[in-house]
């Protein structure tokens, strides 16, 4: 390449566009070879830091227009410009969108189109970089120069073939492939792979969660047969800061192939909708707050009444053509609709250890009715079963375990990358005595034993084991025991706050100041507790629980959820703290006492 050219492209990373007609032959390869050379010279972790640079300048150069969903020709006295609909790339897991901005001169055939400029938005660093390299290489280019190029080739001829994971390369390919089929018809929406029904069909239409996992992908199979019209959707609410995935396997890029994998065999179509911003402000940010109060909060009952039928339902009704007419999940719950449907009822499964009846009980009324189980009559094992008779390709993979969100990452890691640590004493809740040092009061909840022996000095832990009974954040202290007997009382005793009822309204059973006998669960799990609820007659939102036997650990931020007899979930509240909001250390306190 000439030295001129060289100083072009080096303007080019200066203000994130390449020279208009800088180069002289084959202006399309000299650009890929330019990219090739650069990232030749660079290691992996430098091309991470360069893509997401670029990613940057590109965003901030799409800011300046105003993206048009819709097909319209502007007509200059030497030719056309058109600017193509707004689509979206297919087989990325993350959401990609472009449109080009093409120039022809009116003289010549539609065959010698120029692309004026690449413009669309990506909701990945790194994605956007991709985009953004892509988008310097096409623009100024012809389409026969775009045509001549293969999607296959493209990630090699940029020199990023051996960087990137699979899912890149298989990405960036279907980006080239959208921007080629795009150059190929004024309707490039046409050309997105899609199976979607036709909207004139009667069939009640769904709109399913899939996570890649044997629950929601039998779920789907399930829906198909019932004749209902299916469109899956993956939600990509992970944290994980994907750069650290761009030489390697990305943790949910095998999800994605599976989802796509259930999809092409049941021929339904697949979108991903990237909710991950949605989540940080209303799951995140909440959690993160409860937990450096001391709490111990529930991600998932937060992520299910404000995400998957929170802010998805409301991203479909605004961003879909298509209205769907309920959500479904793979959730092991049941729910019944009176005859009129002007209600809807949600019940616990007939598997008591699969049950999760206990994550959705903040669901509202609204919610309920929109919503769809189809394995709540199952228990695990028909599922299996029907995965084996569906030949699902993924009916051998075994159940996914804890956050969802958190991919590899432990949740204790997580805490410390939000929260930090804040070291302070660990107290025996009987003597008083200072017995070891914790690292934060949010690594440790009410109740636990494992891992608190790593807290405490080799002299107390030879007196174990102990048990956390309860937490001072403002004085960074944590109260364990090794005579748990002796906290019978808190044991049983539940203060609650923020009680809300699925019926959207107070139920008979509980209004006018009555205590009422109601079968309980204290965590996700099989087990049931009994237990008496009286609420504040001065605040309905607000009351206590006397359990019939002692629990393990009754944690502040942790969810009760009250049942009817024949399962019915009526409702739920939010364990409170306030029984802990006194001095707890039991020797202290008779001393004071014989001493008053």
């Amino acid at each position: 390449m000439a030295l001129s050219s060289w100083l072009q492209l080096a303007l080019f990373l200066a203000l994130g566009t390449f020279p208009v007609n800088s180069f002289s032959v084959s202006h399309l390869e000299t650009k890929l070879n330019w990219w090739k050379n650069r990232f030749s010279q660079m290691s992996l972790e430098d091309i991470s830091k360069d893509l997401v640079q670029h990613g940057y300048q590109w965003k901030k150069k799409q800011q300046q227009h105003q993206l048009e969903k819709k097909s319209q020709e502007t007509y200059t006295a030497t030719g056309t410009t058109t600017t193509t609909p707004f689509v979206k790339v297919p087989g990325c897991t993350a959401n990609v969108h472009i449109q080009l901005i093409l120039t022809s001169d009116a003289s010549t055939t539609i065959n010698s189109r120029t692309i004026q400029s690449l413009e669309g938005t990506a909701d990945a660093l790194v994605s956007q970089g991709l985009v953004a390299v892509i988008a310097s290489c096409v623009e100024q280019e012809s389409e026969d120069a775009i045509g001549q190029i293969s999607a296959e080739s493209i990630t090699t001829r940029l020199g990023l073939q051996q960087h990137l994971s699979p899912g890149r390369n298989d990405g960036v390919a279907s980006l080239w492939r959208t921007l080629q089929q795009s150059l190929q018809s004024s309707s490039p929406a046409s050309f997105i792979t899609s199976t979607e029904p036709s909207t004139q069909s009667q069939q009640p239409s769904v709109a399913l969660l899939l996570s890649g996992g044997v629950d929601s992908s039998v779920a789907l199979r399930l829906l198909l047969q019932q004749n209902y019209r299916v469109t899956a959707f993956y939600l990509k609410i992970w944290l994980q800061d994907e750069n650290a995935h761009l030489g390697g396997t990305c943790p949910w890029e095998e999800d994605w192939k599976i989802c796509q994998q259930v999809c092409e065999q049941a021929n339904v179509p697949l979108q991903a909708i990237s909710l991950q911003q949605e989540y940080h402000e209303r799951v995140v940010e909440y959690a993160m707050e409860q937990a450096s109060l001391g709490r111990t909060p529930n991600p998932d009952i937060l992520c299910n009444s404000r995400i998957k039928f929170g802010c998805f339902y409301d991203v479909l009704m605004s961003q879909q053509a298509e209205q769907f007419d309920y959500i479904a999940t793979g959730h092991y719950a049941r729910v019944e609709r009176d005859d009129d449907d002007a209600s809807a009822r949600l019940f616990r499964a007939p598997d008591a250890v699969k049950d999760q009846s206990y994550f959705l009980c903040t669901l509202t009324q609204e919610q309920l009715q929109k919503t769809l189980f189809p394995l709540g009559h199952l228990e695990k094992a028909q599922v299996r079963q029907l995965a084996d008779e569906f030949e699902l390709p993924n009916r051998h993979r075994p159940d996914s375990q804890g956050l969802c969100f958190l991919g590899q990452v432990k949740f204790d890691q997580f805490l410390e990358s939000y929260l930090g640590t804040q070291p302070g004493s660990v107290v025996d809740a009987v003597t008083g005595d200072n017995i070891g040092q914790h690292q934060g009061v949010w690594f440790h909840t009410i109740g636990q034993r494992k891992g608190i022996g790593k807290a405490l000095n080799p002299q107390a832990t030879a007196r174990g084991p102990w048990y956390v009974v309860s937490k001072d954040p403002a004085q960074r202290i944590v109260y364990c025991t090794n005579q748990y007997e002796l906290f019978d009382a808190q044991r049983k005793h539940v203060e609650l706050e923020d009680i809300t009822w699925m019926s959207g309204q107070l139920p008979a059973m509980v209004s006018g100041g009555n205590a009422c006998h109601l079968t309980m669960k204290l965590r996700h799990g099989p087990r049931l507790a009994r237990g008496l609820l009286q609420l504040n007659n001065a605040d309905f939102s607000k009351g206590t629980v006397e359990l019939e036997q002692m629990d393990s650990g009754l944690a502040p931020g942790q969810y009760v959820v009250f049942y009817a007899d024949d399962g019915e979930c009526l409702g739920s509240g939010i364990m409170s703290e306030s029984q802990w909001n006194r001095p707890i250390c039991l020797e202290t306190q008779a001393v004071e006492q014989m001493t008053s």
